[in-house]
Formats: structure tokens, sequence, C-alpha cells
């Protein structure tokens, strides 16, 4: 285990609403002087839809944007649009110069194809990093690009901690395309140097396995799914997941963790609110690449 994660104590509760906040400012300021240039960054969020979460999410993003100095084009669609309807507004978006990035807010329609949405954006404006392009240069170990925001989020939250990813024992439970495959893409790539592990429904003695992690990111939907027993102590663990138990939001790590690992992110408070800052800083590299 490397020698800066923190056994034996209870764990430390990463405010990642903070760290948010600091990345929105540096945003902003770099948002001013790309202003400056005559150049004004715009995100267009296509909802479809009466989700009450994915209204709240898309909310957040818009106050996000305001911080930030970003416009914010917000396109409603009705909950029983097909795919074609829904492409057929993303590429209107595209064709739009002043557009900069362009995100679709999940969960799609019932029915609807989220990758096929993913596929449509232009890459330079997939501000969400899904476009099998941009998934491409990460597998390809090329971090330059649009880079899914949760996981660059999650990466943001260990560089700011000062523990120290290279050489440690890194599992990833949960295998999505949005998530937890780009997840240990990063955690692994030269710089990060991580020995990675994605468990997931099907892994045999996936307790025992999460157990040995120095670092444990939980993204799988499953309600305090993951116990103390799962965990190593002093461990480093990221809880990714957002359920609603009870009219209120938990996360896949139960609370009774805050006893045996030595961080831990919370939900809410942890990981979503830098979901939206990396979200941010993805939509002021698109459109700093689009002015030049």
């Amino acid at each position: 285990m490397p020698s800066d994660l923190r056994p034996d104590v209870s764990a430390h509760i990463f405010d990642g609403k903070s760290l948010s906040l600091d990345i929105q400012r540096e945003v902003a300021i770099e948002v001013s002087a790309l202003k400056e240039r005559g150049v004004e960054p715009r995100l267009a969020v296509v909802i479809a839809g009466d989700d009450p979460a994915s209204h709240v999410y898309v909310r957040n993003k818009e106050r996000a944007c305001e911080r930030c100095g970003i416009l914010s084009t917000r396109v409603d669609m009705i909950a029983t649009s097909t795919l074609e309807e829904i492409v057929e507004v993303v590429e209107r978006l595209n064709s739009d110069s002043s557009i900069h990035g362009i995100l679709v807010q999940s969960p799609a329609p019932k029915g609807v194809d989220e990758l096929a949405i993913a596929s449509s954006i232009l890459p330079q404006k997939d501000v969400d990093g899904f476009h099998p392009v941009n998934l491409g240069r990460l597998v390809q170990g090329d971090s330059g690009g649009l880079l899914p925001c949760t996981p660059s989020g999650v990466m943001r939250i260990l560089e700011a901690s000062g523990v120290n990813i290279e050489g440690s024992r890194a599992v990833v439970l949960g295998r999505s395309r949005i998530v937890g495959m780009p997840m240990a893409l990063m955690l692994a790539q030269k710089g990060s140097d991580a020995t990675v592990t994605i468990a997931h429904s099907r892994t045999a003695d996936i307790e025992a396995i999460c157990s040995e992690a120095d670092i444990l990111v939980a993204a799988v939907g499953s309600a305090h799914m993951v116990g103390a027993h799962w965990v190593k102590p002093g461990a480093f663990v990221i809880d990714v997941g957002i359920s609603r138990v009870e009219g209120r939001l938990a996360g896949d790590v139960s609370p009774e963790v805050s006893e045996i690992a030595g961080w831990l992110t919370p939900v809410p408070g942890g990981v979503g609110p830098m979901t939206i800052a990396m979200l941010m800083r993805n939509t002021l590299r698109a459109a700093e690449w689009q002015a030049d």
C-alpha cells in the first residue's frame, strides 16, 4: 500500500464541492480571456422527457455555466422523442458555429440508443467525452482530447488529495463506457501507473478483490453495496454511484466504510460536483480548439 494512504483512522471526507468551485473559478478566468479574443464559449444541453433527476442535473449545469461565464442553450424535447428526432437536433447544433459543446442528458427516452446519440455529436463538440473517437484516443493512451467528465473528476480528486497513484492497486467496480472502462484506462495510463482490476456483476470473489484495493472506485448504482468488509484499511474509496433511497440520495458505499477507509468521497457533494466542473473545462477546451 502506498505510504500516503491513511490506515487505522476514520476516513478523511473529501470536499468535492469546494474543489469543483475552485476549478470553475479557474475556468471563468480562461473564459474571460477567450472572450477578449471575440470567442464566447457556448454549451448546448438537449434533454428529452420529464425525469425529475435529469432536470435537476441540467439546472446544476446551467448554474455552473453562469459561474464560468459560459453561454448556455437548452433544448427541451418530449419524452417520446425518437432517435431520429434527437439526432436531427444534434445535427443542427453540430452545424451551428456558435455552439462549441453539445451534451444530450441521460437517460434517453425508452428504447433510444444512447451510443448512437453520442456517435452523432461531432467529436470536437462532444464535451461528455463519449464519442468513439474521443474514447478511442483514451484507449491509445492519448489524454489530450475531450475526456469523460466523471472519470476526469475522479482523477482530479486523487491529484488534489496528494495520494500517490503510481504503484497502487486500484479496483474499479463497474464497467460502463461512461465511467468504469474510461476510469480504468485513466488509472492505468502512463503517468498514473496504477495496477487496475475491473470488477463487475460476474466477478468471482468480488468482495475479496475489492478488499485488496488501495484505491476503490465504486460505480455501479447500487445503494450501499460496498460494505466495510469490502474495504482495505486506509484505502481511498471513491463513491461514484447515486441512488434514491427513501427519498434521499445514497451512494454505492455504505456509511460504515468511513470507519475503515483513509479517504472517502461523500454522496452528495463528492464526485457529482467534480463531474460538472470537468464539463465546464471540456466546454472551454472545445471552444479554444474551434477558435484556433
